[in-house]
């Protein structure tokens, strides 16, 4: 019923094919939780006319919360993923998990108030952080721009300041992959969402799901050989890497060498953003490496969509220019007759959105369903 349309008893009989007596039982105990709520009546058919029931999305809210090296964007949604209330903030990431974590609890609590909510109808809190995270235990795992967050427990943390509701955390890079999806492309199964920063990642939508890997790294575009990598030393320890040759900082030292001072990733996209053509060309260049890398994921994931997202796609032009150029003629035309490749279309809302997805998801599976009704019967 999340699909928004409002049914009655005996439509939801025919479309379950339980019996009357198991629907009516579990009609009754959503509409306990405030999950479902009365719609209206259908026509009647002879004597009283049936209710409809729809599903309720401000039965609970959510807190998303997407955390970057130097700023942070907390919002408040509902169930149906709509964004309530929200703000950003400057942040720096190295002050460590503590301070970070407990100011996004502060942030959330005043959202919480700010819309009239109490604690206890939020559903859960999603936070993505710019850098490695094993997603079953929501831990940081050597997060290479976040000293002091390895292996720190953050949901257990920020639970605990939230009254113990559930926490899940993620890599940056995947929540952007999910808010492009649900926002962009909910009826497109086959996604990836490549975030070109400071770090080179990828969020992977296999059969309309998260693909994660075992451990949560699926998707580490970044630290793959790149096919001119040379040895370029990148921060990871190891050579040649993508990353190394082909994000923001590797850029800007580029034109460095070329005594072309773009000082960091902004001033790069403003030199190019101005006409520049030796940032222009380096741009392009730093698209064809990633493409190079993307061909082989084209081949191996046969993706519908490639959305790029990050700073640098502030370059779109030049960036998925070098992109496409190398994707469709290293792919073959069954992988790529009706591949698009596309700059993201969220912006900076991409990852706060796709925090909330995934507490969403969470909290509407059927598991977790049946756990609050069970609690509340």
């Amino acid at each position: 019923m999340r699909d928004g349309k409002p049914r009655t008893r005996a439509e939801l009989i025919q479309l379950t094919g339980l019996a009357r007596s198991t629907v009516g039982a579990r009609v009754d105990a959503l509409l306990g939780t405030g999950l479902l709520a009365p719609s209206g009546e259908a026509a009647s058919t002879g004597g009283r006319p049936p209710a409809r029931f729809a599903f309720n999305p401000d039965a609970r809210v959510v807190i998303g919360a997407d955390l970057g090296a130097t700023h942070a964007i907390v919002a408040l949604t509902d169930l149906s993923g709509r964004v309530i209330a929200e703000r950003a903030e400057p942040l720096d990431i190295t002050l460590g998990p503590k301070p970070v974590l407990d100011r996004v609890v502060r942030t959330a609590k005043a959202l919480l108030r700010s819309a009239g909510r109490r604690q206890d109808e939020l559903a859960g809190v999603g936070i993505g952080l710019p850098g490695p995270v094993e997603h079953s235990s929501g831990r940081p795992a050597l997060p290479p721009i976040m000293p002091g967050w390895d292996d720190f427990d953050v949901p257990g943390h920020v639970s605990s300041r939230l009254g113990g509701c559930p926490v899940l955390v993620d890599n940056d890079v995947n929540i952007m992959a999910l808010g492009e999806h649900a926002t962009i492309y909910p009826e497109v199964d086959h996604l990836m969402f490549v975030k070109v920063a400071t770090g080179i990642g990828a969020g992977i939508i296999s059969d309309g799901r998260l693909t994660r890997g075992a451990q949560g790294s699926a998707g580490d575009l970044g630290h793959v050989a790149a096919p001119h990598g040379g040895d370029v030393r990148c921060t990871c320890g190891n050579v040649g890497c993508l990353e190394a040759v082909a994000s923001g900082p590797a850029i800007v030292r580029s034109l460095a060498a070329q005594s072309v001072d773009a000082g960091d990733s902004r001033g790069l996209i403003s030199l190019a953003k101005s006409g520049d053509t030796v940032a222009t060309a380096a741009i392009r260049d730093a698209g064809r490496e990633i493409g190079e890398v993307l061909a082989t994921c084209v081949s191996l994931l046969n993706p519908s969509v490639i959305v790029v997202g990050g700073i640098l796609a502030q370059a779109a032009e030049s960036l998925l220019a070098g992109i496409r150029e190398v994707v469709y003629r290293r792919s073959l035309p069954l992988a790529t007759g009706d591949l698009q490749i596309v700059a993201a279309r969220t912006g900076d809302h991409a990852g706060v959105i796709g925090a909330a997805t995934m507490v969403i998801q969470h909290a509407l599976s059927a598991e977790q369903v049946e756990l609050a009704l069970t609690s509340s019967a």
